[in-house]
């Protein structure tokens, strides 16, 4: 399984991008792809087209939900990354992940890499 974070889901909608080369692939392949709730409400925070939020719902009909373990381990992945300032969205898109045991598909992986450490896995795109 792939969630996608939401730089990944924003470029994914761009026609001709890697992004959306890559997403197309996956779900050719059967390849489940999913968003969590936090990425799903970063993308609605925009700015967003209403045509591309159609299109998002479309193909992400489902955000995964966060839970309160997610909770307790994105609060672990803050503590354990040196509570960097603007960080915690990504420890919650991260803890996720790991409950889901997906991987995770970013435009900027470096941004997640620090969780490898924590089980996360982050594509090499």
């Amino acid at each position: 399984m792939i969630h996608l974070d939401t730089s990944f889901l924003v470029r994914a909608l761009v026609a001709h991008s890697s992004e959306e080369s890559y997403l197309r692939e996956w779900l050719a392949g059967g390849t489940p792809v999913r968003v969590s709730s936090i990425v799903w409400a970063e993308f609605l925070c925009g700015p967003v087209e209403e045509s591309h939020i159609n299109l998002a719902a479309q193909v992400f009909p489902e955000p995964i939900p966060f839970t309160g373990e997610d909770a307790a381990r994105a609060a672990r992945l803050f503590n354990l990354t040196g509570r960097r300032r603007g960080s915690l969205t990504d420890c919650m898109i991260a803890a996720i992940a790991v409950r889901s045991r997906a991987a995770v598909a970013s435009s900027n992986p470096r941004d997640f890499r620090r969780f490898e450490a924590a089980e996360l896995k982050v594509l090499a795109l």
